[in-house]
């Protein structure tokens, strides 16, 4: 079996929620001795490794765990618990329009986030040309970004993401905004990263696009592995949830 590039070991991620939103009524409940927040855990206990070259889809709720699972393996977020290791570089493209400036042009925001991602000024300007014609925005390129549509956004952040050369890439739902072409030249890509050996981590929302792409699956229900393995059958399981109670509890 290859490297495990990605390993979470027991791993919980608790925060805190706060009932009181104000001074006034912070005050009095704190002198009454009254509990003001309580614990919300968004992971319980999650253990799970990825290898090298493999892509795993993670499936679930809202609410479930999925981005903050996501957002510990970028380093966002750190556990409260548990272990999580990363080995290589990683190309998060986990919220729309992260790490863009609202009032830098796609230019500056391309060099901005690109050396975020750990590309050189060197690499970046080599590469420009090709971020610029696959994101397919060379007539708004020098517009300040806060002027783009959402569907504007996805394409650059996606365009720098895979031309960073990463080991690792992270994809959370943003596929769902591009149009359907844009869609057909991403997933291309990301075959692409499939054939270089290149880590996939997932998360969708659409269960057909987890069969056909991911190599493994991970279903996730409050914050807790409910079942890991050959996608169709994750999947599976996770639909006839679904069905049993659509809504969740």
């Amino acid at each position: 079996m290859s490297e495990a590039v990605i390993e979470f070991r027991s791993v919980s991620k608790r925060f805190r929620i706060h009932h009181h939103r104000t001074l006034r009524e912070f005050v009095p409940a704190l002198l009454r001795g009254e509990a003001f927040s309580e614990p919300f855990y968004a992971l319980r206990d999650v253990s799970f490794s990825v290898y090298r070259g493999e892509t795993l889809g993670i499936v679930g709720r809202n609410g479930s765990g999925k981005s903050t699972i996501l957002k510990m393996i970028a380093g966002v977020t750190a556990p409260s618990s548990g272990q999580v290791t990363v080995r290589g570089r990683v190309s998060p493209l986990i919220e729309l329009g992260a790490g863009f400036h609202p009032d830098m042009s796609g230019r500056e925001n391309v060099f901005m986030n690109a050396s975020i991602l750990g590309m050189s000024n060197r690499q970046i300007r080599e590469r420009f040309d090709d971020i610029v014609s696959f994101a397919e925005l060379w007539e708004f390129i020098d517009t300040p970004v806060k002027r783009y549509s959402s569907g504007m956004y996805v394409r650059l952040g996606f365009a720098v993401a895979v031309h960073s050369d990463p080991d690792i890439l992270l994809v959370d739902e943003v596929l769902a905004v591009g149009d359907l072409s844009f869609q057909e030249k991403c997933l291309t890509r990301m075959r692409q990263f499939q054939e270089q050996g290149v880590t996939i981590v997932l998360v969708s929302h659409s269960l057909e696009l987890v069969n056909l792409f991911c190599h493994r699956a991970l279903w996730l229900d409050g914050g807790r592995v409910m079942a890991e393995g050959r996608p169709a059958e994750v999947t599976q399981l996770y639909a006839e949830s679904l069905s049993r109670s659509p809504f969740p509890t």
